[in-house]
């Protein structure tokens, strides 16, 4: 097997990882976090300038027609400086389900104007458990009908132009997609610390048309689960990134740190801390590439998914740790950034499932049920 990038995934991550470096600065990343939308709507522009929220559309749509490894390896850049902005949720899972589960008039209203940047669209899929197993699903709805319950745990919603609510029908789960704004929608925020802007949001009464049903009624969940495997892959992609970034705040640290009149690295101790570091991301990373190079190729990759998830997310949070043991009091403090490289990874690791859902996903992979 042939690891190496291709000319023009080299191109893009070189790209992405020299404009991330100068227009995400930890200062940017920092005022995010404690602003109220959460993200630059100017930097958002910024990169839909490079074409990266239509990496996913279709030429014919206004995109680019890339592959799942393409966004994998930009996001694992954007993890490299805690990336401000809805990317995972809009331009990742929302475009997958709308490229192949919405109707052609779906995808002509809303997929050029996401790939320009101009609209977000999120997916509101949990409720009171925050799991994303089916028979989580209780909110009902038909087309036709009105939609009255809650979603939770939305990330972005409060910023989202369209919602795609998983709902409870005769058959099975729907999909509908939703103007956010219309009446009987409400979105209010709920408290976080990792730079996510994770939302409630409420149907009071909403109308629910047909022409609002996305794919055959029933056939919602089916649809869902290859998204939900994207999601749950970019976001193990995003915390390989952070991990990977944390990694190189402890070798400067210990490179510059002097300590008993010599560097800290000069240490043996530190020497294979950090050597274990490293090996935690490398492995994590290809994990995730093996599991996005088997999906790009239409092959089974659930397992894959699930062990890239659940390896990345107890890795990158080790890995995390042992940086605060290594850097001491400062990397708690707001003037450093260690802070907000662990909180991010700690939100990550629970959406698209934590790693005990995807530890059970494994383990019936190999006939455990």
């Amino acid at each position: 097997m042939d690891f190496r990038l291709s000319d023009g995934q080299q191109l893009l991550v070189n790209t992405a990882r020299d404009f991330l470096r100068r227009q995400c600065p930890a200062s940017v990343m920092a005022e995010s976090v404690t602003s109220e939308r959460g993200f630059s709507a100017a930097l958002w522009k910024e990169i839909s300038i490079l074409g990266w929220p239509g990496l996913l559309v279709p030429e014919e749509h206004g995109g680019s027609s890339g592959s799942i490894l393409d966004v994998i390896l930009l996001i694992e850049e954007m993890g490299r400086v805690c990336f401000p902005g809805p990317y995972v949720q809009s331009a990742v899972v929302a475009t997958l389900l709308l490229v192949t589960a919405a109707s052609s008039a779906q995808r002509e209203r809303l997929l050029p104007a996401m790939a320009r940047g101009d609209r977000l669209c999120v997916l509101a899929l949990t409720e009171e458990s925050a799991s994303i197993d089916p028979e989580a699903i209780a909110l009902e709805a038909k087309p036709g009908g009105t939609l009255s319950g809650r979603k939770l745990f939305v990330n972005a919603a409060h910023a989202a132009d369209d919602l795609i609510v998983v709902t409870r029908g005769a058959g099975g789960a729907d999909l509908f997609l939703l103007d956010a704004r219309r009446p009987g929608v409400t979105v209010l925020p709920m408290e976080a610390m990792a730079g996510d802007r994770p939302c409630e949001v409420g149907f009071a009464g909403v109308e629910v048309r047909a022409d609002d049903l996305m794919g055959e009624a029933g056939s919602g969940w089916e649809r869902l689960v290859p998204a939900l495997q994207a999601g749950a892959l970019a976001r193990a992609a995003e915390m390989v990134g952070c991990a990977q970034r944390v990694l190189e705040l402890c070798v400067d640290h210990a490179k510059g740190r002097r300590q008993f009149g010599r560097p800290l690295g000069s240490f043996q101790a530190i020497q294979h801390a950090c050597a274990d570091l490293l090996r935690d991301v490398e492995t994590a990373r290809y994990l995730v590439y093996s599991a996005a190079w088997k999906m790009e190729q239409g092959r089974e990759c659930a397992a894959d998914v699930a062990m890239a998830k659940a390896y990345a997310g107890r890795t990158s949070q080790a890995v995390a740790r042992k940086a605060h043991q290594l850097l001491g009091a400062i990397s708690f403090c707001e003037e450093h950034s260690l802070h907000l490289f662990h909180k991010r990874i700690l939100a990550a690791g629970l959406d698209f499932g934590d790693p005990s859902h995807h530890l059970e996903t494994v383990a019936s992979s190999i006939g455990l049920a």
